[in-house]
């Protein structure tokens, strides 16, 4: 939704709320459809240009309560809670390009390419396919402020990946919303679709995911190996209920196969592509850093679950203590 104001904004503080049609998105009644828009981030628009800006917000009902799509609300307050242990994330978003009939950009009509194998970082007009609008979005991403630091052809073709960060806290999140928005808007002018599902095609071919990287202070000082498995142990605890907030379809993903470990059981390696929690390697050797949270699946909601790790990780909550607390 575009808005003109009489001033360039320089902070989402300076913009007054907002709302728009809430029945028309299925966050409100017909009767009472006003939904509202709190301005939370701002960052500049690689559309645009300028001084226009795109402005990320909050929604809230008609009485000011959150809707129930605002995860952002309870991810900044875990965020706030936990701000004295600084932590960092490093969000992997994996995506699908699709033809406009919804079949996987670049593949055969009707047929499939060769199988899994040359696409992944892989290069050339039959196995990179859509480099011009992975390229044309990392571009909008560095131009909007998005702390992008990379990103990579996947293991099935036509799959590619992001990666946002580190950022602390709910910039996390923030910057991981906005830069899909991007990558949507980007493969709009190619007339090519966006797919965050995370097992687009059936069968021996790769899913998506949103590898989350994470990391606290003590984890990034010396010797922070113990921290990091402690906070194994406090994920291992707590795995069904991640499970429930990082992503819909997740089980058509995490099948003990391509790179992943089953939805049902929990482990943890150095190395290990098929684990729950993945230690790097450089990690292992350096007795510090951070971990690899490979559950989360590509449509997941960031807030959601850098929120999660959070609390179970830094606020050290368990299963029950959110429902006694309310």
């Amino acid at each position: 939704k575009t808005r003109t104001v009489d001033q360039e904004p320089r902070s989402p503080n300076e913009l007054s709320w907002w709302n728009f049609d809430g029945s028309s998105t299925g966050q409100a009644e017909g009767s009472n459809s006003d939904i509202y828009l709190k301005p939370v981030a701002i960052y500049k628009d690689p559309f645009m240009l300028g001084r226009n800006k795109l402005v990320m917000c909050e929604t809230y009902k008609y009485n000011k309560e959150p809707t129930a799509t605002n995860k952002r609300l309870s991810c900044e307050e875990a965020m706030n809670a936990a701000h004295d242990q600084h932590p960092w994330f490093g969000l992997e978003q994996e995506y699908t390009l699709l033809d406009r009939d919804g079949w996987p950009f670049g593949w055969p009509k009707g047929g499939f390419p060769h199988p899994q194998g040359p696409y992944y970082c892989g290069v050339g007009a039959c196995q990179a396919l859509g480099r011009d609008i992975v390229e044309a979005h990392y571009k909008a991403c560095l131009y909007a402020g998005i702390n992008v630091s990379g990103t990579n052809a996947e293991v099935m073709p036509a799959q590619w990946e992001y990666q946002v960060g580190p950022c602390e806290g709910i910039e996390a999140g923030d910057q991981l919303w906005l830069s899909r928005y991007l990558l949507l808007r980007i493969a709009e002018e190619f007339g090519v679709q966006v797919s965050f599902n995370p097992k687009p095609i059936p069968g021996d071919w790769n899913g998506a995911g949103c590898h989350t990287n994470f990391s606290t202070e003590d984890m990034r000082e010396p010797n922070g190996i113990e921290a990091i498995d402690e906070a194994i142990s406090r994920l291992k605890a707590r795995h069904k209920t991640h499970i429930a907030v990082y992503g819909k379809g997740n089980e058509r993903r995490l099948t003990g196969r391509h790179e992943t470990a089953s939805i049902n059981q929990f482990n943890a390696g150095i190395a290990n592509r098929g684990a729950s929690i993945r230690i790097p390697r450089q990690v292992g050797e350096d007795k510090c850093g951070y971990l690899e949270d490979r559950r989360p699946a590509s449509n997941c909601d960031p807030y959601a679950v850098t929120d999660i790790i959070v609390r179970t990780v830094c606020l050290k909550e368990k299963d029950g203590e959110e429902q006694s607390a309310k």
